[in-house]
């Protein structure tokens, strides 16, 4: 329960109509969520717009309205409130309804194409190994402490992302590491929420079917640093060429780290092998169980933020050094027959190029690379013909096949893979639109110490197809085929 008029500050009003002192029992923009004494906020979004719904709303009990066009009848009894934004109105009032978690925590968000769930998991992980009880928001999973509650978004809207922030706190938790999309910046589902700290990993190519122009997705990631405060601290990756532009305008104090230049934060590799990273930290040598040069970013970016955190330097690196990755991230199984399987997340063509050239490092011989990679339905097509092209140069062998397809003709989608290749890439790739096929035709083909990349799913355990999720497991079903092909 809360106040209207305590839970209205930084909301843009436009106009009152009605009463704000009056009690609120809770907030909503589901409408089928409404109960008597609640708050519906009306959200324009991509498939539905909740003003078609305030009348339902208000018949489910709604004690207020609160709306960018206001409706043509008000009800008696009704407050309504029309913002110039609903997205960012819901940000403020939630952070206000629950108590305004954020400042009691210390919340450090996460932000970039590729990188975001690993380094948020390794922060998470040392935070705990350090002695801290810590909150984890991001794609795969949420944690309070060692609880885990199932993840549905990278970044939860406003209300939920709130609600989370509340029971971390009152489960004591004093640190809580969270991804943060772009869309969640965009939607304000992150305004209001205090951070002090946030991570630029990198920008690639993704989400234009949202953003529609790579300028308009740059800028977005940025305002989630121009919104920082001065007193708290902003990371970035001096190595990728827009790593200098996300700081640009912050108020935070900045700092860089690099795998290639002189930065705060200072990496070297010294050995990139399957057992793992052999490399220098500011100076240190440490020998770390993650794989690749993307790693060896992702270590950088969780040391600086564990040293603007105030941990002392040699104690993070040893407990980082025993550190595996995220579920999903160049997760890999040996087969009986030496056949290396490596599933991966990546989605995007930067993420595909960064896993196939860790593989390309990791070869000792001629042993054969056989990538398994598709696109997912109804997201950006544009991505899809390099992703292709991508594989296809990277690869022995390819194998074209369903992520998953949405509601769009899996058919199409690899059609659109296939428009990225040129005459030399046609000759090394097949399409099999049934995924588990095209992963036990990955099995069948390689030889022992050949490597199977599963890209695209990673940690999902499900696959899509016309709005039905059925089980799927890339890790699971890549065993069974070693077992079934006795590899």
């Amino acid at each position: 329960m809360a106040k209207l008029q305590d839970i209205l500050y930084n909301v843009r009003l436009q106009s009152v109509h009605g009463s704000t002192n009056l009690e609120v029992t809770d907030l909503h923009i589901d409408s089928r969520k409404v109960t008597k004494g609640s708050v519906f906020i009306a959200i324009r979004g991509t498939a539905t717009d909740g003003h078609n719904y305030i009348t339902t709303a208000i018949d489910k009990g709604a004690r207020v309205i609160v709306c960018e066009e206001m409706p043509a009848l008000q009800n008696d009894g009704v407050t309504y409130l029309q913002v110039k934004d609903s997205n960012e109105a819901v940000a403020y009032m939630a952070h206000h309804f629950f108590g305004e978690p954020s400042t009691k925590l210390k919340l450090v968000g996460v932000t970039g194409t590729n990188g975001k769930t690993t380094i948020a998991t390794l922060l998470y992980k040392l935070f705990t190994k350090l002695g801290y009880k810590c909150g984890l928001i991001s794609t795969v999973q949420n944690h309070i402490g060692k609880e885990v509650i199932p993840s549905t978004h990278t970044t939860p809207d406003a209300i939920s992302l709130q609600a989370l922030l509340k029971q971390m706190l009152e489960a004591e938790c004093t640190h809580v590491f969270m991804e943060v999309s772009s869309h969640a910046i965009h939607q304000h589902r992150i305004t209001g929420a205090e951070f002090v700290g946030g991570i630029f990993s990198n920008i690639t190519h993704d989400h234009l079917d949202y953003h529609k122009t790579f300028d308009e997705y740059i800028k977005v990631k940025k305002k989630f640093f121009d919104m920082l405060p001065p007193a708290a601290f902003a990371i970035s990756n001096l190595d990728d060429k827009r790593g200098t532009v996300m700081l640009q305008n912050t108020a935070a104090r900045k700092y860089y780290y690099s795998l290639k230049t002189v930065a705060e934060f200072k990496g070297k590799i010294l050995e990139n092998i399957l057992t793992g990273l052999v490399m220098t930290v500011n100076d240190i040598e440490v020998h770390f169980r993650l794989i690749g040069e993307f790693n060896a970013y992702n270590i950088l970016a969780v040391y600086g933020a564990a040293i603007c955190l105030g941990e002392n330097n040699q104690e993070v690196l040893t407990n980082l050094s025993l550190m595996t990755g995220a579920e999903g991230r160049f997760d890999y199984v040996i087969s009986d027959s030496k056949v290396i399987g490596i599933v991966d997340y990546a989605h995007t063509p930067d993420a595909l190029e960064n896993v196939l050239e860790t593989i390309k490092q990791l070869r000792q011989g001629n042993e054969l690379v056989i990538t398994v990679v598709g696109c997912g339905g109804d997201r950006d097509k544009t991505k899809r013909p390099v992703m292709g092209e991508v594989a296809c140069l990277l690869s022995d062998r390819v194998i074209f096949t369903s992520d998953n397809p949405r509601t769009e003709d899996p058919q199409q989608i690899l059609k659109d893979m296939e428009g990225g290749l040129g005459s030399a890439a046609r000759r090394k790739f097949l399409t099999i639109a049934d995924r588990k096929e095209a992963i036990k035709t990955a099995v069948t083909l390689a030889k022992p110490f050949d490597i199977i990349l599963v890209a695209g799913k990673g940690h999902e355990k499900y696959q899509e197809v016309n709005g039905v999720k059925t089980p799927f497991d890339d890790k699971e079903v890549l065993r069974e085929a070693f077992e079934m092909m006795g590899k």
